[in-house]
C-alpha cells in the first residue's frame, strides 16, 4: 500500500469550540447569509455541470466539506448539495439508481469533532464521516470523491510565510501582524506561500475527485486590480495588530511577541483563482462569479457582529501564541477600534465568490 501523501509542514489553526457564547457556533451568521446566498446558484451548478454517469455509475455518492468547522452552517451546505444531487437524479430518471449518500466533515486535528457530531442533524439522508487533517495534503483515496465544497477556508494559509518571522530576511514583518500594511517584501513571501499553497491543494484535490466530478469553493477575498492594503478584511486584521501594539506599549505584552506573531492567512482575488486553476490544468473553471453582499439585521451592530466572529475565528491563533491572559483585553479593545473605525465598512471593498470547478478526464 503506498504511503499517505500528507502536507509535512502545515501548521494547525482551528474555530473557537464549544456551543459556548463567544465559540464559532454562535458567531458565524456571516457565513450562513453566504451559505443561504449560494443555495440556487450551487443548485443550478450541479444540475449543469456533475456528469450524469457519475449518478449512474456508483451505489455511494461522497461528498466532503473541507473546513467544517463545528457547526452549524456546514450542515446547510451539504444539505444543499444533497438536494441538489437527489433533484438531479429524479430528473435524469434514475429514482431507483439513487445512491446512498456519505458526507465527510474535514478540519484541522484541533477542530472540536465532538462538538460538531453531538449537533449532527437527526433527519440527515447521509452517512457521516470524520477525517481530521490539513486539506493542503491529501485526506481521501484516489477517485473516491464526487462533490468536494469548501466555504471561507481557502484564505487560511497552511503556515506564516517563514521569512516574515526571520529577523536576518529582508521580509521580516517587525511590529505588524499581516502583509497588507507592510513593505513588499512581505507581501511577496505572502504571495509566494499563496501560490504554493493554492498549487498543493488543487493537486491534492485532483487526485481525490472522481473524473467529472465537481469542486464548490466559497471564498472571502478582494475584488480584482484592489490594493491589499483596501481590502475590507486586511483591513480588521490591521486594526487586530494595532491591538496588540497598544498592549505592549501598556506593558501587558511583549514587543518581542509582537514581532514574531503572524496572521497565516491572505486575502485572494477572482483572478488569482483563475491563474491558478489554468497553471493546475486539471479542473475546468465552470463559473466564477461574486455572491451578494452579506447585509445583518438593523438591529445588530456591525461592529459587535465583527467583534465576536473575529473572536470566534482568531481567538485560538492569538491563545497559542501569546497565551490565554490578554484574550479578553485584547478583544475588548478590539471591539472598541471597530466602533471608532466604523469608515472601514464604507471604505474597505470586499467580496465573497463562488467558484465551480469540473475535474477534467
Amino acid at each position: 500500500m503506498a504511503a499517505l501523501e500528507t502536507s509535512t509542514f502545515s501548521e494547525a489553526f482551528s474555530m473557537k469550540g464549544g456551543d459556548g457564547p463567544d465559540g464559532y457556533a454562535k458567531n458565524s451568521t456571516f457565513q450562513r447569509g453566504v451559505v443561504d446566498a449560494t443555495k440556487e446558484l450551487l443548485s443550478k451548478a450541479i444540475a449543469e455541470n456533475l456528469d450524469i454517469e457519475i449518478l449512474s455509475s456508483s451505489k455511494t455518492f461522497t461528498i466532503a466539506d473541507l473546513g467544517c468547522s463545528v457547526g452549524p452552517n456546514t450542515f446547510y451546505s451539504v444539505q444543499n448539495i444533497l438536494e441538489a444531487v437527489e433533484y438531479k437524479c429524479q430528473t435524469q430518471g434514475l429514482n431507483a439508481e439513487m445512491p446512498e449518500f456519505q458526507v465527510v466533515f474535514n478540519d484541522n486535528t484541533p477542530n472540536d469533532f465532538n462538538t460538531l457530531f453531538k449537533s449532527l442533524p437527526q433527519d440527515r439522508r447521509y452517512y457521516a464521516v470524520g477525517v481530521p487533517g490539513s486539506f493542503y495534503g491529501r485526506l481521501f483515496p484516489n477517485a473516491s470523491v464526487q462533490v468536494v465544497h469548501s466555504s471561507y477556508a481557502n484564505h487560511w494559509l497552511s503556515r506564516v510565510p517563514k521569512e516574515v518571522a526571520d529577523r536576518n530576511s529582508p521580509a521580516w514583518n517587525k511590529g505588524r501582524i499581516h502583509y497588507s500594511n507592510s513593505t513588499d517584501a512581505v507581501l511577496k513571501a505572502y504571495e509566494a506561500q499563496y501560490a504554493e499553497d493554492m498549487e498543493c491543494f488543487l493537486n491534492v484535490r485532483a487526485q481525490e475527485i472522481v473524473y467529472g466530478g465537481l469542486m464548490v469553493l466559497i471564498i472571502i477575498g478582494r475584488p480584482d486590480g484592489t490594493p491589499h492594503s483596501l481590502s475590507q478584511a486586511n483591513m480588521t486584521f490591521q486594526i487586530l495588530g494595532s491591538c496588540l501594539v497598544d498592549l505592549v506599549r501598556k506593558g501587558i505584552v511583549d514587543e518581542k511577541k509582537v514581532d514574531s506573531f503572524n496572521l497565516p492567512m491572505y486575502c485572494m482575488s477572482p483572478g488569482e483563482v483563475e491563474a491558478a486553476v489554468g497553471r493546475n490544468g486539471c479542473f475546468s473553471m465552470e463559473r466564477i462569479e461574486n455572491l451578494p453582499a452579506f447585509a445583518p439585521p438593523d438591529n445588530v451592530s456591525k461592529a459587535k457582529l465583527l467583534a465576536t466572529h473575529m473572536r470566534a475565528a482568531m481567538e485560538g491563533v492569538v491563545k497559542q501564541h501569546f497565551g490565554e491572559e490578554i484574550l479578553d483585553e485584547v478583544f475588548d479593545l478590539y471591539l472598541k477600534k471597530i466602533e471608532e473605525q466604523s469608515s472601514i465598512f464604507d471604505a474597505g471593498k470586499l467580496i465573497s465568490f463562488l467558484v465551480v470547478l469540473k475535474r477534467k478526464a
